[in-house]
Order: C-alpha cells, then structure tokens, then sequence
C-alpha cells in the first residue's frame, strides 16, 4: 500500500479595508505565507485598499499524521517598490492553528480580522482565506535514471537567475512546482530581501496536519514516527545500478545534509486510557489460534472451559493449518471452590452448538489438554503479547494432533480483552464487546425562497394562494401562501432544514410549487438539489442565489374530487447555503453536552479531558422472566459530545461489574455528561429464525462538568431512578468514578465563563424559538439512524431516549407543580428579606431594631456605602455557605423537587404517559378536558386581578375618576414642594424611622394610601 503524503492549500481569496501604506491614500499589498520553514508569496495588487488575489498556495507537510506543530502564519504587506513608504510596510497578520484545517471539501470562506505584530501597531482591515489539506499518495522511492539527474542542477541554474527586465517576478509566485523550488533550495535573491526589511522571520517547527477524530482518545498513544527520506537526497546520491558510462555526465551538486531530529510538541488533548479510575478485574485468557495433523475427514472446534463455564469455537477454516486465532477471557470468581481452578481445552468432532454431555462419545473426542490456572503466567500492559505454542493433544482418537495456543493471566486493560469473547456474555458475541460511537457531523441547511416566474398560464382560482413546499427526507416545510401579482409570487421566506455528513448523490433537495385553495393543493412543478453542491459558509454573508427550472407535473388535488391537466412549470428563485456557523443541537438545552459549531474552522481548542470510570451496577431489578426465572442483561451507555461509549452486556446478573473507562475532551466546562443503564432483551417470534433485539431503559444520570474540581477523583454510587405509568421506581445503582483534568491554565477556564455559550451566529442571525424544538428532534432521529447503522448497532431507541426524544410528552400537571415549587424555592430569598423586614418593624428584636436605626442613618448619610455593603453582605453569605458546599456531584434525578415522592394520581401519570394526539377513550379525554377548564378558570381569575392592579396604577392619571386624579395630583405637588425645601436625607431618615415606629403608634387598620388605591376603578366591570 502506497504511503499517503498530505499537502496543505491556502486560497488567498482577497482583503478589505487595508491600511494605505504609500503617503497617497493607497497601498500595493501582496500576501506572504509560511509554513514549516517554507514560505509562498501572491502577486503584488497595484495601488488598492481592497485587493483580491485569487491565487492558490500549496504546502508540504512533512511528519507523521499524529503529530502536531506551529501554526501557519498570513503576513500581508506593502510592496516598496511600487508606492515607496517611509513608515513600515507591515499591513498585519494571521496565525491559524493546525485544528483548524479541514480536508478537501469541508473549506468554507473565511475572514479573519488581521492582528498587530506589536502593541504600537496600527492594522485595520481583514483578510479572506480558503485552508484545507489534500492526501495525495506518495511514490515509492526509486533511483532516477541518469538523464533526469543531469537535467536537475540545469534547471535550479536557470531558477537562480531570474530575468532582470521584470522586478515583480520575484514576488509573484508562479506554479507550485515553481513555488517548491524557489522557496526551498535556492536562497532569495538581494532585491528581494532588500524589499522586505520589516519581514518576521518565519517559526522553524514543523507543522502537524489536524488532529484526529474524539475517539483516539481511548487508544494508546502512537509513538512519533521518524520523518521520510527527502526525495531530493536519494535523486543527488549516485545510483550502484547506473552504468558506469552515465555516471560520468552527472555534474557535482551540493545537497545540504538533512536537519538533526527536532522534538515536536504534541497538542493538549488528552492522553489514552489508564485504567486508573476503575478496579482492575483479573481474566484469564485462552487463545485458540491452530490445529495440526488432525484426522483429515474430520470437522473440529475447540472447547474451553474453567471457573464452571465453557464455550466453543467455531468451526475451523481448512488451510496449510486448520485456523480459528479466537481468545477467549473468563472472569476470576472469587466464590469458585477449588476444583475449578483447572483450566480444560478439549477438541471434538462435532457441531460447535451440540451438547458436550449427551453427543461426547469416545470416537467424537480427538484430544485434549489440561492447564493448573495458578501455574498460568500473569500479564500487564506495556508488556508484549505472548506467543502461542504447540501443545500434543493427549486422549482421544487423534494420536499425533497437536494444537497451538496461548494462556495468561491478564486485565481489562489487555489489548486482546475488547475482541475476546467473554463468559459472562451473552450468547450474542456482538454485544460481549465494548465500542465507541461518533454521531454524525450536523450542518444546518437553510433554502431561501425568493420568488417564482412564469409558473402559470391562466391565473389561478380567486382567493387562492401560491406556496412552495420543500422536502428533505422525512422533513417537509412550506411557506406562506402569496398572491400572484405583477407577474410572479414573493415569498422571500427562509425555510432550515438539519443535514448529515457525509453528503449522498442521492440526498437531494425537493422543491415543489403549489397552489392552494382551501384543502386542495395543485403541484405545479418541482425541482432539486443536491447537497454537494450547495456552498458551505461560516458567517452572514450572502451567497449566490440561483434560478432552478421547476419540471412541470400532472396536477394533484388533495379533496373530494381529483382532475388531471398539465400546468406550465416555471422558475423558481431560491438561495441555499449549508450554514457552518450554528450549533445544531439534538440535544435538551439543560443537557448540552457541547456547543461548538458545525464548521471544525471555528473550534477553539480543548480546555482539558474528563475522564469516566463505569464500574458497575448493584440490585438491579428483573426486567423479564426466563424458563420462571428473573434475569437481566444490563449494559451502560455514556454520552458527551458527539462521541458515545458503550459498555460490553453481562448477561444474567443483576450485580454486573464492567469497570471501563472512557475519555472525552472538554470544550466547555457548562455542560453535561450523560449516562444510561439498558436491559437488552432478545425475543423470538415463532416462525422466525432471527431473533428480535431491543433495549429498554433502567434510568439514567447526569454530571454537570463544572461542578468537578480539578483533577479530583469523584468515586460514588447513584440511585437510578425511572419514571413509569405506576409511579417513580428505582431500578438499582450505578457505581461512577469521574475527573475532569484541566489543560491549561485556570485562567483560560475562567476566561471561558465570560464567553458566549452558542457561536456568534446564534446572535447575529437567530433561529426562531418555533423552530429550535423541531430542527432538535430532526437531529436527534438523524443521529439514531445513522448510530443504528453501525456495526454493532447502537439501537435507535437507545440513542432517543438518552437525547430525550423518544416521544413527545403532552401536558403533566405533576411537572407543573414541579416548575412552580422550583420557581418558589427560587424567590426564597425575597420572603426571608420580607419577614426580615416585618421583624425589625414590628420590634420583635428591639435591639436589632435600634441597631437597624443607626445603620439607616449611615447609609442615608454616606450613599457611597450602599454598594459596598450590599456586595460585602453577599460575599459573606457565600463564604459562610461554604462549609455547607456539596462534596461531589449530583447527577441523579431528586425525587423531591419532580415532585415525584408521593404517591401520585394514577389519572395524572396516564395523563402525562399517553401520546400525542391522545390514544385514550372518549371518557378519558372530557375528564382530562374538563379538569384542564377548572385549572384555565384559576388562571383566568389570577390574570384578571393583575390586569386590574395594573389599571388602578393607569387610572391615577387618566381622570377616571376626577376625584381621586385631582387629589394624586395635589399629592404629588405637595411632595414636589417638601422634597424641594428640605433635604432629601432628611426626608430618608424620617420616612424610615415612620416606618420603623414602635406598634404602639400603629393603626390596626389598612394605612390610607392602599385604601386610596383600592378605590381606584379598573377595566374590570366592563368585561362582559
């Protein structure tokens, strides 16, 4: 297999709003780029502040694929010789990171704003840039013939001396043939360097191509790879095959010797797995690999057995050998007696799934052997993996067979343990194995419907309208109706749809015209389009628009009667873009896992890892009944981000110990990871030989990252809870270890809280709130279909219920006692600072309220302390409820605040339990409405005295009543007066020492002024 080189392309598109350089109001800027030691420049544009360039620049990436370096670096300057500066000739610069670079085919435009060199420059304006990378495979090293070497050092000749009569050549980059040549072996000529005196010197470090996916976290690091032998080494060496002859006409060269061997950092993603957050569980291995000399009509398996379980293999591939190379891991009980401390491999002559009881017979049985499991050598990584041996089969009716295998004592951390079946397993071998999952890549795809011509005719039946319905696999839009007039429809209505990479040919874009008139709907012709041609773009910037010729079609009416007649198709006017700049969400807000947007342009780097140990599950509940038993097959799926983890099912256990851990990297401390508990269930339907699989839920919990401490290990137990028609249930608990490791320094993660949480987009062009809930369901059944397509499949009911679409929920009256209970203990404060308050005026403290006296004269007197004893005051409620700070995480549901304790309504839980639209009976559905009228009545009554308050407070000014606004008016003059003759600390210091008077100078009745408000007339006696 050829190896695979990678070159980096750089489309320098064009600029705006530069810096006139040349004393005339102007510039000639020209693009300078470098990478690696290696340095690519763009033609000179004379004398414009908004140049474009066009023109590609093409770069070699010398590494491995895993290594990463400097970043690549834009510099844009003003050409000297056309416009002659005094001041420097630097018009600014951009340093694009490697993570930054996508493949051929995910590039989008972008413009970076270009940055100072220094804190005294003065740069304005940005730059557009295109940057991806290309993998081209690289031929093999071979010995050039003689002639070609000869003409080489010709060629770098003619290189060397440029034509004197055109000075821009030297700045203008040709081919990158020509770019490669120039740039890396002859060295600049004087005039150029001369030109250039304010130029930085480009970094020496080699660049890395983007790093990989999130699920190379979890395997072991690779070691760097030594860098490949440079062509132009290997072409000057004289060849030991050449003739003699040839060698002759060669002329010397001078081939620089290659650079000393450079450490290159790595970037701040987190390392592999350690395994040091979960308990190592010991697992003795047996791996079958081959057979030999064996009866020749015969068709072995091999059957292992120890610790009380065994298993067969299948049956072998006939070869030079006879070849199974299966392993197979069995768990140490620590309940074994003694005699099951042998380790038994036995070869037969029969059916792999036969009975080794009742079928064994002497002449079935071809030999056998026996291992002391304490003799049985241990294994831990990094050691490396054991040879198999040949063992002679002792017994049975092959007297010289032998058979080649391998046996140790090793753990879960054993590169063999992921593909070898286990024997607490179920009999699936696919579900025995764990396996990481990456969602797809989410883009949101937005159509923007301009206006139609020539779609009809005649004109279309009165008081109907003309829409267009766009269609996307199961999403369907339409827009607004729009009259015909002045010769075309108008809609200019933009209609977003959720998309998946990769893009089919066969994914297209159906648009369809329609004419509408009550129920009927007439298609007057339809066109598409196909996603991979749709621009891709990263900001608000408009694309261009495009006309699409709509095929006429038979006219189709959706009512009682259907007639046939062909309408004139038409154009359509439509705008599309793939819009890289949004977060598409399949996730519930209050579980985001990840805010980054679609186009990898955008992300910033890791902030650190979190690192998850699932070690297990205790007291699971049965969730169905085999041969009059209970039994479980339980597994744990966890999610963050796109990346899902996937634990391998123990089968019949209802205490089942997975100890697996899992790394994510973190982008976002404000988000959450989420793990669920499944039963998989198998079902046989009579007459069919596949079995159905499905999984069903056993609770789930959530851990929000920012509430974890750095590199603290939380180790705790969670319950899992499960919401059912019958009430709340606990299915069991979950053992977790967690850790997050931050990468940087604390300041870069406290920089993070002052950001934005959703990229700018969300801001500049935000998505309608009606349509976030649908485009978020559309993503999440993209997702499941696309994760249920894999091999193993993680099943698509998994995948929707951890993302919380399973199915929409209706109204629950249990949720909305919930909310208001939140809501309530929210405002808590506001009814302490009130009872507070009513404390200090009715004296129940008399020396906190004389204390409360002088504090008021204070502040009254010095308003400059307010601020600060507000701010001093919460400060020191936060740090005396630290001591009272929760030690660790709370990722399980509470049953108190869902409201969830209680035994509920069993009316309520079907209520909130039953689909939408509802499929209960007619009874069942006027007792739910009618309850809903009761509950309508109660807030009609509640919004109707606000809306009355709010009238009096109107009615002091409208002169409803003449004499109640006449004596506001007088009060108001009165106040006006008093505040303007005597001061207004004065006037504070009474009016709190009025309100603060003892209970002996109060009035058991209501003060005056809320029985003056009182009387105030509403709106209210005028509703009929």
């Amino acid at each position: 297999m050829a190896a695979m080189g990678r070159k980096l392309i750089v489309e320098v598109v064009e600029a705006h709003n530069l810096l006139p350089k040349d004393g005339t109001g102007t510039s000639s800027p020209y693009v300078r780029v470098d990478l690696d030691g290696q340095r690519r420049k763009t033609r000179t544009v004379h004398r414009e502040l908004n140049p474009a360039w066009n023109e590609t620049l093409e770069f070699n990436v010398a590494g491995s694929v895993d290594m990463a370096g400097e970043p690549l670096e834009v510099n844009v300057f003003h050409d000297v010789r056309v416009g002659p500066s005094r001041r420097n000739n630097f018009l600014g610069r951009v340093r694009l990171d490697s993570r930054q670079f996508v493949k051929r085919g995910e590039e989008a435009l972008m413009y970076f704003p270009l940055e100072k060199k220094s804190f005294f420059s003065w740069i304005r304006g940005e730059i557009g840039l295109r940057v991806y990378y290309v993998d081209e495979p690289i031929p093999e090293a071979v010995a050039e013939p003689p002639a070609e070497a000869g003409n080489e050092p010709a060629a770098a000749d003619g290189e060397e001396k440029p034509a004197p009569a055109e000075p821009e050549a030297e700045a203008v980059t040709g081919t990158p043939a020509d770019i490669s040549t120039s740039d890396q072996e002859v060295p600049p000529p004087p005039s150029q360097q001369e030109a250039e005196p304010h130029a930085e010197k480009p970094a020496e470090s080699e660049l890395p191509p983007p790093p990989l996916e999130e699920n190379a976290t979890d395997s072991p690091p690779v070691p760097d790879q030594p860098p490949p032998a440079e062509p132009v080494t290997e072409a000057a060496e004289p060849s030991p095959l050449a003739p003699p002859e040839l060698e002759k006409d060669v002329p010397p060269r001078w081939v620089p010797p290659p650079p000393p061997p450079r450490h290159v950092p790595r970037p701040a993603t987190p390392e592999a797995s350690k395994y040091d957050l979960v308990d190592k569980m010991r697992y003795l291995f047996v791996r079958v690999v081959r057979a030999r000399s064996l009866p020749g009509g015969a068709k072995p398996h091999v059957r292992v057995a120890a610790f009380g379980r065994h298993v067969s293999t299948r049956e072998a591939r006939r070869g030079a050998f006879l070849e199974w190379d299966q392993t197979f891991a069995f768990a140490r009980d620590p309940s074994a007696v003694d005699s099951s401390s042998t380790l038994e491999v036995s070869v037969w002559d029969l059916p792999p799934d036969s009975d080794a009881v009742a079928d064994a017979e002497e002449r079935h049985f071809l030999g056998g052997l026996c291992f002391d499991v304490s003799e049985v050598s241990t294994r831990d990584p990094p050691d490396s993996p054991l040879a198999p041996q040949w063992y002679r089969l002792e017994g049975g009716g092959s007297k010289k067979g032998d058979l080649m295998l391998a046996t140790w004592i090793g753990t879960q951390a054993d590169e063999s343990f992921n593909g070898a079946w286990k024997a607490d397993a179920p009999p699936s071998q696919v579900s025995s194995r764990a396996k990481v999952y990456l969602s797809p890549k989410l883009w949101y795809l937005r159509v923007t419907v301009i206006e139609a011509q020539d779609t009809l005719t005649a004109p279309p039946p009165r008081e109907a309208g003309i829409g267009v319905r766009a269609a996307f696999g199961f999403q369907v839009l339409k827009t607004r109706s729009a009259v015909n007039r002045n010769g075309g429809p108008l809609w200019n209505e933009d209609l977003v749809f959720t998309v998946a990479e990769p893009f089919d040919e066969d994914q297209r874009l159906v648009l369809c015209l329609e004419i509408r008139h009550g129920k009927e709907v007439i298609a007057v012709g339809s066109a598409t389009m196909g996603l991979s041609s749709i621009e891709r773009r990263v900001d608000d910037r408009k694309v261009a628009s495009r006309w699409l010729d709509l095929l006429p079609n038979d006219e189709i009416k959706k009512g009682r009667k259907a007639t046939t007649r062909q309408v004139q198709g038409g154009r359509l006017h439509v705008r599309a873009c793939l819009d890289g700049g949004y977060h598409v969400a399949d996730e519930p807000p209050y579980a985001a896992s990840d805010f980054r947007p679609s186009a990898r342009q955008l992300w910033r780097p890791p902030l650190g890892a979190v690192e998850l140990g699932v070690i297990g599950c205790k007291g699971l509940l049965p969730m169905r009944t085999v041969e009059g038993k209970g039994s479980t097959d339980a597994y744990a799926v966890a999610k963050y981000g796109p990346k899902w983890a996937r634990t391998r099912t123990v089968a019949d256990c209802f205490d089942p110990a997975w100890n697996e851990q899992y790394t994510w990297p973190v982008y976002d401390p404000c988000t959450v990871l989420t793990v669920g508990v499944f039963d998989e269930s198998t079902t046989t339907v009579d007459g069919d030989k596949d079995p159905i699989v499905g999984s069903r839920p056993m609770g789930k919990v959530r851990i929000r990252i920012s509430t974890l401490e750095n590199d603290r290990i939380y180790r705790g137990s969670y319950p899992l809870l499960l919401m059912l028609p019958s009430g709340a249930k606990r299915m069991g608990e979950i053992e977790l270890a967690v850790r997050f490791a931050r990468a940087g320094s604390a300041l870069d993660l406290i920089h993070v809280y002052g950001q934005p949480m959703l990229p700018p987009m969300h801001r500049v062009r935000p998505i309608p709130s009606s349509q976030r809930e649908p485009l978020r369901l559309a993503a999440a059944r993209i997702s499941a279909g696309h994760l249920s397509r894999s091999d193993p499949p993680l099943r698509r009911e998994v995948v929707l219920w951890m993302l919380d679409a399973a199915e929409p929920r209706g109204f629950s009256m249990r949720k909305v006692r919930a909310n208001w209970q939140r809501i309530a203990a929210a405002v808590t404060w506001v009814a302490d600072l009130a009872k507070w308050m009513e404390d200090m005026r009715t004296w129940r403290n008399p020396t906190a309220t004389m204390m409360s006296h002088v504090v008021l004269v204070l502040l009254v007197w010095y308003p400059e302390l307010i601020v600060p004893t507000l701010a001093l005051h919460v400060a020191a409620m936060g740090t005396w409820r630290y001591r009272k700070r929760p030690r660790g995480p709370s990722p399980h549901p509470c049953l108190k605040a869902s409201m969830a304790e209680a035994a509920l309504d069993r009316e309520e839980l079907d209520e909130e339990f039953d689909s939408v639209p509802s499929s209960r009976g007619e009874a069942a559905v006027r007792a739910r409405y009618e309850r809903a009228r009761a509950v309508g009545a109660r807030v009609q009554g509640m919004l109707g005295d606000v809306a009355a308050q709010a009238e009096r407070v109107q009615a002091l000014v409208t002169w409803r009543d003449p004499r109640a606004t006449g004596m506001f008016i007088a009060m108001c003059v009165a106040v006006a007066v008093v505040m303007y003759l005597v001061p207004s600390r004065v006037v504070a210091v009474v009016a709190g020492f009025y309100y603060l008077r003892h209970p002996m100078f109060r009035d058991r009745m209501p003060p005056r002024a809320l029985n003056y408000f009182r009387r105030l007339p509403s709106m209210a006696e005028r509703i009929m």
